[in-house]
């Protein structure tokens, strides 16, 4: 055989990337593994594998399998953080709010990058570190639906924060069951019918003369 036909069969070498580009391919190819597999059920070898990198070029980015989790989760909490506050300050009608942020939940669980199984449903839910971004998430997501709730009525702050809590807390509820229940209602129809229910509810409490 030539040496060009021993060139030829030899794999090429991968581009080199720049730093941030090979930490969004090894994020991606992190969630695929975890969203299969599961926390404890992934292995750095698998998410080399699946980003097509070598061992040591996985860990030159992220030293260990729980480093990388959170990174992932810490991610994925961040871009739906922004979608809901996105929603929430697109417009000064707060019916269109209620009907944005319900849509805004139900369009992230309904992607195709499974973010939402890392997001609500990780089996290390209950460690410490988990424990307390998720808080984090939900306190900042509560809170901003309780400064406008406060604003526009009469009620006091702790008592806007608690209804900021249970509006969150029914859109993420109704939108995984909505997910997980593999029906055949749409998206549109489905997070109408929350921001309906949610509507007539938080509509009825008088507004701040």
């Amino acid at each position: 055989m030539s040496t060009d036909s021993h060139k030829a069969n030899r794999r090429a070498p991968l581009a080199r990337l720049p730093r941030d580009e090979r930490r969004v391919q090894l994020l991606s190819a992190a969630l695929e593994v975890f969203a299969a597999n599961g926390y404890h059920g992934a292995a750095m070898d698998e998410i080399a594998e699946a980003a097509q990198v070598s061992k040591p070029v996985l860990y030159q980015h992220f030293s260990s399998k729980r480093e990388l989790y959170l990174a992932l989760l810490d991610s994925h909490l961040s871009a739906l953080t922004a979608r809901l506050l996105d929603a929430l300050s697109s417009t000064t009608d707060n019916k269109q709010r209620v009907r944005a942020t319900m849509k805004a939940y139900f369009e992230f669980m309904a992607a195709d990058d499974q973010a939402h199984r890392l997001v609500f449903e990780s089996d290390l839910v209950n460690d410490p570190q988990v424990a307390s971004r998720l808080e984090l998430f939900n306190a900042s997501y509560a809170d901003a639906i309780a400064e406008v709730i406060a604003e526009d009525t009469k009620l006091p702050h702790v008592e806007a924060v608690l209804l900021g809590r249970a509006l969150a807390g029914m859109a993420q509820v109704s939108a995984r069951y909505w997910l997980e229940a593999n029906g055949n209602l749409d998206l549109n129809v489905a997070s109408d019918l929350i921001y309906r229910l949610a509507w007539r509810g938080i509509s009825r409490f008088p507004k701040e003369s």
